[in-house]
């Protein structure tokens, strides 16, 4: 599955959600997720590498933890950018991929 492809997977569950609770998913609203989303990957890493308490949660659920909140970054991320019209994959190549030695 590629960017495109992922990025039309999520923006379907993504609406759906919005639409079951009434939200309207405007620019606010997907800058705020995103950061809402950081916050929660913030944690879920400060937890994982011992600089936050454990609140009960296992090593291998403090671990999906992590794992599920660069998932929910990452969706953000895509998400926000669908949003705003930009083609992630050409952004990435221009940005970073033309500075890969030859």
């Amino acid at each position: 599955m590629d960017l495109r492809q992922l990025s039309d997977a999520i923006e379907s569950v993504s609406s759906r959600y919005a639409a079951s609770l009434g939200i309207e998913r405007d620019d606010i609203w997907h800058i705020l997720k995103l950061q809402e989303e950081v916050g929660e990957l913030t944690q879920a890493f400060l937890t994982r590498s011992g600089r936050a308490r454990t609140r009960g949660r296992t090593p291998s659920e403090i671990e999906a933890d992590f794992r599920e909140e660069l998932a929910d970054v990452l969706c953000q991320v895509l998400l926000l950018a669908r949003h705003h019209g930009v083609d992630v994959e050409a952004e990435v190549r221009r940005k970073w991929l033309s500075r890969r030695p030859d």
